[in-house]
C-alpha cells in the first residue's frame, strides 16, 4: 500500500480485535448516538504518523498497524464490529499534527486516536484531546507526560517510560565502569529531557561522572560538531537517545574519530535497518541497548512460534517489507494492545469505556520477551516497566541476562 493511499483522508481500513484477552461483558451498551465513531457494525479510529519528515523511518509502524487490522478484519472483526482506521501523515511536525488531529476529531468524528507517533507531536495535541475527552490511546512515545492520569486521564503511552529506560542503562554502565567518564547526546525535546533525567537519576550520587551533555534538533542536517565536542571531553562512555536517523549520524562520526567508548543507545534508535545499517553494520559492533520485543533480525527467534506467526502475517499482508526492521514488530505488538483494549470494551465502545479498558490491561504479547508484560491500571499508565539488555554483533541484536527494571 502506498503512502498516498495510507494518508488519504477518507481511506478507511477495516480492523478487528486481537484474541489476547477475552471480551468483558459490559452492563451498558452505548447507543451509537452516544458514542462518537460507533455504529452497530463498525468503530472509526484515527492516528497520525510520520510518513514523511525526519522521523519517516518510523513509517513501517503505521503501515504494519494498518496491515494487522486488515488481517483481523478478514477474520471477522471484533465483537461483531469492524473498524475503520484513518491514518494521516503529519511529517513529525507539531503544527501539522494539530491540524490532522482536529480533522480526525471534528470532521471524521473518530472514537479515539490509536498509536499516534511522537513526543513533540503528541504533546502538541494532548491538551486539546483531553479537553474534548477523546482517548489519545497508546501514544508511540515513552515520555513521562503520557503517564499522568491525574491531570491528563485521556492520554496514555505505549512504550517503556524513557526515564525508566535510561535509569536501567545508567545502572548497567556503573556496573561495567564504576569510574566511567560519560558523554550524553540527547534530542532537544521532552523525550530527550526525559532520557537525560532518567539517566542522571539512575547514576544517583555519581551523576557528576557525566562530563559533557549536548543536544540536537530533529531538523539538524548534521550532528558532527556535537560528536566532536563529546569526544573532546575525554569521555570513555557514550549514551545517546533520539530517533534512528541520528543514531546513524552519531555512529558514523564516532567511528570516524576512532573513538571506542562503552556505547549505549536508546530503544528508539535501535532499528538495525534505519539506525545502524546507514552507518555500516560493522560500525555498530558492541553497541548496547535494551529490548522488550523480540528482534526479528536475531536468528535465535527463527523457530519461535510467535516469530513464525508474525512472519506469516508479514509475508501475507506486508509483502516486500523489511523483515529485519524492529518497527514492523513494534506496529504488530502495539496494534495487538489496542485491539485487546477494544475487545475488553465488549459492546460499550464509548470514549469513557475505551480509556477505562486501556488502563486495565495485563497481557503477555507474543512478540515480547518472556517475563515482560503490558500492565496498566487507572493509577499507573506505564504499560512496560522492564527491559532486557542486548548487544549488537554486527548482524543482529543479541540479548543477554534477564529482564530488569529501574
Amino acid at each position: 500500500m502506498t503512502t498516498n493511499r495510507l494518508i488519504s483522508r477518507r481511506r478507511a481500513l477495516i480492523v478487528g480485535g486481537a484474541a489476547i484477552t477475552a471480551p468483558l461483558a459490559m452492563p451498558h451498551i452505548a447507543p451509537a448516538k452516544e458514542a462518537p465513531g460507533v455504529t452497530a457494525t463498525e468503530l472509526l479510529i484515527g492516528q497520525t504518523m510520520p510518513y514523511s519528515g525526519p522521523a519517516s523511518s518510523y513509517a513501517p509502524i503505521g503501515k504494519t498497524e494498518v496491515a494487522y487490522m486488515q488481517m483481523i478484519n478478514d477474520k471477522g472483526g471484533i465483537n461483531g464490529r469492524k473498524m475503520k482506521l484513518i491514518s494521516l501523515d503529519d511529517g513529525y511536525s507539531p503544527p501539522k499534527t494539530v491540524e490532522q488531529t482536529r480533522k480526525l476529531v471534528e470532521e471524521e468524528g473518530v472514537a479515539c486516536l490509536l498509536q499516534p507517533l511522537g513526543t513533540p507531536t503528541n504533546m502538541a495535541t494532548r491538551k486539546y484531546l483531553n479537553a474534548k475527552k477523546v482517548p489519545q490511546l497508546f501514544v508511540a512515545s515513552g515520555a513521562s507526560q503520557f503517564d499522568d492520569p491525574e491531570h491528563f486521564p485521556w492520554s496514555i503511552g505505549w512504550q517503556i517510560n524513557y526515564q525508566i529506560e535510561a535509569s536501567i542503562y545508567a545502572h548497567y554502565i556503573l556496573q561495567q565502569k564504576p569510574n566511567a567518564k560519560i558523554a550524553v547526546l540527547f534530542q532537544n525535546d521532552d523525550s530527550g529531557r526525559d532520557f537525560l533525567k532518567g539517566f542522571t537519576d539512575g547514576l544517583g550520587a555519581k551523576a557528576n561522572q557525566v562530563v559533557k551533555a549536548v543536544s540536537y534538533e530533529p531538523t539538524d542536517p548534521t550532528i558532527d560538531s556535537q560528536i566532536v565536542d563529546l569526544h573532546a571531553s575525554g569521555a570513555d562512555t557514550l549514551f545517546t537517545g533520539g530517533i534512528p536517523k541520528f543514531c546513524a549520524m552519531a555512529l558514523r562520526k564516532v567511528r570516524d574519530l576512532n573513538w571506542d567508548p562503552l556505547y549505549v543507545i536508546t530503544t528508539t534508535m535501535a532499528s538495525v535497518s534505519s539506525g545502524i545499517a546507514p552507518a555500516g553494520l560493522e560500525k555498530g559492533i558492541g553497541l548496547i541497548t535494551g529490548a522488550y520485543m523480540k528482534d526479528p533480525s536475531d536468528p535465535q527467534w527463527q523457530s519461535d512460534p510467535a516469530y513464525k506467526e508474525w512472519r506469516a502475517f508479514m509475508e501475507k499482508y506486508q509483502p516486500g517489507a523489511d523483515l529485519a526492521d524492529i518497527n514492523n514488530v513494534y506496529g504488530y505488538c502495539a496494534a495487538q494492545t489496542g485491539l485487546a483494549a477494544f475487545s475488553q470494551c465488549g459492546n460499550d465502545l464509548s470514549r469513557e469505556n475505551i480509556i477505562k479498558q486501556a488502563a486495565n490491561l495485563d497481557i503477555q504479547l507474543p512478540m515480547f520477551h518472556a517475563g515482560i508484560r503490558f500492565q496498566t491500571t487507572s493509577a499507573d499508565y506505564r504499560g512496560i516497566k522492564k527491559l532486557r539488555l542486548q548487544r549488537f554483533d554486527g548482524k543482529a541484536w543479541v540479548p543477554f541476562g534477564d529482564p530488569v527494571s529501574a
